[in-house]
């Protein structure tokens, strides 16, 4: 793909690890910014020791998870706790327009790389904190992951049935879209504001306060003396809405009915016009009032149709309907995915050729693409250190043989 990506030109010295953290700079990466991800041979990413794995065989360079989330980056390992390993990641920074870290409070500062000595070598650095908490408060040094931000930020509480345990959302829902890119537009705000006014910038991204936005609707029930709780699939607006049973083993069909021309389209496809003649499900107020009823009534009709032949067919009637898929389905058989040219193919230089998401969005002028794999454990190294630093090859050679470099 030519032209000049919107990014290019900016570097990243990437300290992050995990989800959250390289999830934040990996558009940056895909758009063209240089991003070197800083990392250890002696305490390595735990993502890449994540499954799944390639063939189901581990390894460092074999989690498509750590693959997902690095494309177009470049792998330099240090040894952070050597006061020359420490120099180089200093030297780097130098270098850089954007650190990036999501470390625990205070790792930074104790490792010689915080805020105030990097300003030092860099006054217009954009820098960039991702505490779980912030770094003030009574529990800033609290560690976690995103489920545990996802249960202190209030989303699991909302998860579920009310009569069950909060089931939470499957997966670390903040590490995968709130909390990365709520940072990575920070940081695009602070370059651009670093263009007009030539002055860097601290950013720091508290994980749960940034979790904290996707349940606004709940906190403004809340904040209003309104007792919230979890919901299931329950909509305060739409009835029916929900998952229905379809003819298979767990194959469903999603149904969201908001207006009464899409609740009389529906009961024509489904071929149930007893539904109409129940007074019970009349007039919208109704129908969300005897959700239950209406569920079971709904899902008796249901169980003989294909999901995604349901689905179709409601759609074309103008009913808001979708089937269930899996990750195969999504995978292998999603005609709009496919059409859009989702599913984006790299050559790993371990794995081969392995399937990556593309960029969901796009932009007309400054279009970005996925640059090439996630790199393998510290092989920009050498390239790193000689090319862009000017090290010789026998200063690298023996750091190298030392373990600072490696």
């Amino acid at each position: 793909m030519n032209g000049i990506l919107p990014l290019e030109g900016v570097r990243v010295a990437d300290f992050t690890w995990v989800g959250a953290g390289p999830f934040l700079t990996k558009p940056l990466a895909d758009h063209g910014a240089d991003v070197i991800k800083i990392e250890s041979r002696t305490r390595t990413d735990p993502i890449r020791s994540m499954a799944p794995f390639r063939d189901g065989e581990p390894g460092v360079d074999r989690s498509g998870y750590f693959a997902n989330r690095n494309s177009s980056k470049r792998s330099v390992c240090l040894d952070l706790k050597d006061p020359r390993g420490r120099d180089i990641a200093l030297e780097i920074i130098a270098e850089s327009d954007v650190v990036a870290n999501n470390y625990t409070p205070g790792t930074m500062d104790r490792l010689g790389l915080g805020y105030d000595a990097v300003r030092k070598i860099r006054p217009d650095v954009i820098y960039l904190d991702m505490p779980m908490q912030g770094n003030e408060g009574p529990q800033h040094d609290y560690r976690g992951y995103g489920l545990t931000i996802a249960a202190a930020a209030g989303l699991f509480g909302l998860s579920g049935y009310p009569d069950r345990p909060p089931t939470g959302t499957g997966t670390n829902y903040p590490d995968h879209v709130p909390n990365p890119l709520h940072g990575a537009i920070a940081v695009l705000a602070a370059l651009r504001n670093r263009r007009r006014t030539g002055r860097g910038e601290h950013i720091e991204l508290a994980q749960l306060e940034s979790t904290v936005n996707v349940i606004g609707p709940a906190l403004l029930a809340a904040a209003a003396g309104h007792r919230t709780e979890r919901a299931a699939n329950d909509d305060p607006i739409a009835a029916p809405h929900g998952v229905y049973p379809c003819s298979g083993e767990d194959k469903w069909c999603a149904i969201a009915v908001v207006t009464d021309e899409q609740w009389h389209a529906m009961v024509a496809v489904l071929g149930a016009p007893e539904l109409t003649n129940r007074p019970e499900f009349s007039v919208a107020r109704d129908r969300r009032t005897n959700r239950r009823q209406l569920d079971e009534r709904i899902s008796a009709a249901t169980r003989g149709w294909d999901a995604a032949r349901l689905a179709a067919v409601l759609a074309a009637a103008g009913v808001p309907a979708s089937p269930v898929l899996n990750a195969d389905d999504v995978l292998h058989h999603d005609p709009q995915l496919r059409a859009r040219d989702h599913w984006v193919r790299l050559n790993h230089p371990v794995m081969g050729p392995s399937i990556y998401d593309g960029i969901p969005y796009r932009m007309s002028e400054t279009p970005g693409h996925l640059r090439g794999p996630a790199p393998l454990l510290g092989a920009d190294t050498r390239a790193v250190c000689v090319d862009l630093l000017g090290m010789g090859e026998a200063v690298f050679k023996d750091l190298n043989q030392k373990g600072v470099v490696g």
